[in-house]
């Protein structure tokens, strides 16, 4: 039986299905005290209980991206800022492979601001 958090994944579309299901599975693997909940409709992780992530696929372009909690604390060439003032964020190509280096590099800077 799939439960609410698994629905976001399963109502997409291909290729976006496989890509944020491959987004998941990548941020849940950064570290052991990272878990996955849902706010907004959104799949959001925490680590030790505080939101770092969230995953969304934009209206407009309708590719996925990990939307960062603290963006403002982080510094990457792609990461976007747009309207918001504290959060920015990481869009992936769906139809390309994951820049698993950037998300790594991304994620890491995320979690040491929680860490530290």
């Amino acid at each position: 039986m799939t439960d609410e958090k698994d629905n976001f994944y399963l109502i997409q579309p291909e290729p976006n299905k496989s890509c944020l299901l491959a987004m998941r599975d990548i941020v849940l693997h950064m570290d052991g005290q990272i878990t996955e909940t849902q706010k907004y409709g959104m799949p959001c992780f925490c680590y030790k209980g505080k939101a770092f992530c969230y995953l969304w696929v934009d209206k407009k372009s309708n590719e996925p991206y990990f939307l960062m909690v603290e963006g403002k604390r982080l510094h990457h060439p792609e990461l976007e800022t747009g309207s918001r003032s504290r959060m920015k964020i990481f869009r992936v190509d769906p139809k390309k492979d994951l820049p698993i280096l950037n998300i790594d590099l991304i994620m890491n800077q995320a979690l040491d601001v929680y860490r530290n």
